[in-house]
């Protein structure tokens, strides 16, 4: 029999219940008796639902408050002193680590968050001391939410991220100088002892990830596997369970000699069949006489229904190779990068929703596929019909294809990817355009999205007001987002983006070629969801997106208006992209819409002009090469041809979150952008040489404080973190700006924060001018 298996499922529940229930927490509405009670009626509905739909091997401990990986450092004791030392409760202590902590005198940050491999999940980073040490907490989660399952009836396989991937995505901590790996042989036996423990629970089997298998692994990390796992697969049998390991988003061909010498006497060995479908034979060659495959067949990254046939022909092929009895049918990866249920959405368009599968629908297919090969084609074969039907359907729509777009595409020229001039011709010009002082303030974009700004707009979509009402309440909302920033002595505003709802789905809802949900939410970090627009055609721009709103904040502002647009490679990325179409494809037209739309901005006087990146480095493929130089090659291409059709006295901006670029800084540099801002609160400021080694000669806003955590920095601390970038950076390239945009964060915290960055920044102007 083919057992079917699902890797991990969301956590945020149908309607968001869990975002409300911690965000309810945070805000003192809920006790944490009530916080803890959400939590397991979530896991218990979410088990159930799994096993409703047929799935064999159900994943528990895949649950989280705020993140997987925090869930490790705190269980395992690998929490800084700094958050150790002021005795919160478990719970509060696990969140001041991931989003900081400011209340009844205890001020801390939260810990560094990091894009989990190219997903926009993202994960708390690890941090560890030069005197590390480790220790299983008491009650550990993966136990207790085993024998919670258990006791429902459901006997679960309980997931850990595998030690050498915990250890190879932290970190030293500041002022530490602890090789990360270096700590193997101290940690290895807190895994002993919770496999010991989930052993003696009852568990079978536990799925550990390793999921850096797909990187291209420097040798320390490669030599730590076969002492890992020698250890780990010890136990199997009468101490600990069976190890099924697991890798995904990427083919684990060039480590096979670290499989081999190590990850033998594992009982299974889960591969990523929809990201590297052509790495099976070699997979299958490389198993034990008696291991087990685990197939991922079923996307977990993307929301298209499953091509049935497609998938049962790799399970087939495996099957002939290994017998059924040694091949499990499995999701690509967890679901957790998926939205929870196709039957929330009442308003899709019905030739649409046939394509569609969400996470429910996913377990439901993984079953399904199991019972095809199991008991053969005819035991499904309406089931079958029906997905072959589909995708004939979505194949042959007329929504996929536009003949006007194609043919835009196909009179793209090498010119139109270039500016008039090079960046100090348009330096001169731009200062005699937009006069500006030195370390110049600006903000990322958004300001906090009110719960009346959300009423209003929800009102507005209802059809609870006309569109002259809502217009009047925007304007409304920009006069007053531009006078806080006269108060506040910005130096580049921003209208504050009052009439958006997010960053892609915005300008996804003005083109055409994408659809939308109404409950596709999908975690993001924390408590923030997204809810991805899904491209199902080719793009195009019919109408102006942002013009209006700011030609209007120009008009009632004192200083120049930055003009704020997603790029094409974060409207792609952040997106659920097509399937059947290179994405390289899909990102021109893209630039291709949004370079009408920059143009545009600059004919209505907007000389300022933000195009965001943040999704450029979450793209990036995971090994270097070939694969690679392609996508940076085709990215800042798309890029640039959304920038280049300006007059070199408009001033083009771009934004990334997170600062790690150093291995493809050439990319980053091609951009052409005359301003980068970058996350860099919670980095190391050492990064930014890279920005001296390569000799940038354009100028960068490294961001002065973490938008992520509501915690208010001071003035000295932000003058202290412009005097680390003083290091590395130039006087007259430096800009003074937050990390991110604002939409997250309350009125009193952000009005807090900017008063005392434009007062650092003042201050670093005083100073250079004493002593120019």
């Amino acid at each position: 029999m083919v057992q079917s298996s699902v890797l991990g499922f969301p956590r945020m529940g149908k309607l968001r219940d869990l975002k409300k229930a911690t965000e309810a927490y945070w805000a003192g509405k809920l006790s944490q008796d009530e916080l803890l009670a959400e939590g397991k009626r979530l896991r218990l509905e979410h088990w159930k639902i799994q096993k409703d739909a047929g799935v064999d091997v159900i994943p528990s401990n895949d649950f989280a408050y705020y993140d997987h990986v925090l869930d490790q450092i705190q269980m395992f004791n690998v929490i800084p002193e700094r958050y150790s030392k002021h005795n919160l409760p478990t719970i509060d202590e696990y969140f001041a680590m991931g989003r900081g902590h400011q209340k009844d005198g205890i001020d801390v940050p939260s810990l560094e968050m990091v894009k989990w491999f190219d997903s926009n999940y993202h994960y708390v980073k690890p941090t560890f001391q030069d005197n590390q040490t480790f220790k299983l907490s008491d009650d550990p989660k993966p136990v207790r939410h085993f024998l919670e399952a258990k006791e429902a009836g459901i006997i679960t396989r309980p997931v850990l991220l595998g030690p050498v991937s915990f250890l190879m995505m932290g970190k030293a901590d500041r002022n530490q100088t602890v090789d990360p790996i270096s700590l193997l042989e101290k940690l290895l036996p807190v895994y002993e002892e919770v496999l010991k423990q989930l052993k003696e629970a009852g568990a079978e089997t536990v799925q550990i990830d390793e999921p850096v298998l797909v990187f291209d692994l420097p040798s320390k990390i490669r030599n730590a596997f076969k002492p890992a796992y020698e250890k780990l697969t010890a136990l199997q049998g009468d101490s600990g369970p069976q190890i099924v390991l697991a890798t995904y988003f990427g083919d684990i061909i060039h480590n096979f000699d670290v499989i081999d010498a190590a990850l033998q006497g594992t009982y299974a060995f889960h591969v990523d069949l929809v990201r590297h479908p052509e790495q099976l034979e070699k997979v299958i060659e490389h198993l034990g006489p008696k291991q087990i495959l685990s197939a991922g067949v079923v996307d977990g990254r993307n929301i298209w229904k499953n091509n049935m046939k497609k998938s049962i022909e790799i399970v087939e092929t495996a099957i002939q190779k290994l017998g059924k009895e040694r091949v499990i049918v499995a999701t690509s990866s967890s679901l957790l990068h998926t939205p929870h249920t196709l039957e929330s959405e009442k308003n899709l368009d019905e030739e649409v929703r046939d394509w569609f599968a969400f996470a429910t629908e996913k377990a439901s297919e993984v079953a399904l596929i199991a019972k095809a090969v199991t008991e053969g084609p005819d035991s499904v074969r309406s089931a079958l019909e029906a997905n072959a039907k589909s995708m004939q359907a979505r194949a042959t729509s007329k929504r996929t294809n536009n003949p006007d777009v194609k043919k835009r595409q196909e009179g793209v020229t090498k010119e139109m990817h270039e500016r008039k001039s090079e960046f100090p011709t348009r330096y001169a010009e731009q200062k005699k355009t937009l006069k500006l002082p030195l370390f110049p303030t600006t903000t990322i974009g958004s300001f906090p999205q009110t719960k009346d700004i959300r009423i209003h707009r929800n009102k507005f979509t209802k059809g609870e007001i006309t569109a002259e009402e809502y217009e009047k309440f925007i304007e409304k909302e920009i006069r007053d987002v531009i006078a806080i920033q006269d108060e506040l002595q910005l130096d580049v505003y921003v209208h504050g983006e009052p009439e958006r709802n997010d960053m892609v789905q915005y300008f996804g809802e003005r083109m055409d070629g994408y659809v939308f949900t109404t409950h596709a939410w999908v975690q993001s970090y924390g408590s923030r969801c997204v809810r991805p627009p899904i491209v199902v055609g080719d793009i195009s721009r019919p109408a102006p997106m942002t013009v209006k709103e700011s030609k209007y904040a120009a008009s009632v502002s004192k200083k120049p208006m930055k003009g704020m647009l997603t790029g094409p490679i974060t409207c792609l990325r952040w997106s659920f992209p097509r399937d059947d179409v290179h994405q390289s494809v899909q990102a021109q037209q893209l630039a291709l819409a949004l370079r009408d739309e920059v143009v545009d901005l600059e004919k209505a006087g907007i000389y300022v002009i933000q195009v965001d990146e943040p999704a450029l480095r979450e793209g990036l493929p995971l090994r270097a090469g070939a694969e690679r130089e392609k996508y940076l090659s085709w990215a800042v291409d798309s890029f640039k041809l959304s920038t280049a059709g300006v007059e070199d006295s408009t001033q083009i901006h771009s934004h990334f979150c997170y600062s790690e670029f150093q291995d493809f800084f050439h990319a980053i540099a091609a951009l052409d952008a005359d301003v980068l801002s970058i996350e860099n609160s919670k980095s190391d400021a050492k990064l930014l040489k890279v920005f001296i080694d390569e000799a940038y000669p354009r100028h960068i806003g490294p961001g002065v404080y973490d938008i992520h955590s509501p915690r208010v920095p001071s003035e000295q601390e932000i003058k202290d973190r412009i005097s680390e970038m003083l290091q590395y950076l130039k006087p007259d390239q430096l800009w003074v700006n937050p990390d991110c945009g604002l939409k997250t964060r309350q009125w009193k915290e952000t009005k807090a924060a900017l008063s005392n960055m434009v007062a650092a920044a003042q201050y670093y102007r005083e100073q250079h001018s004493k002593s120019a």
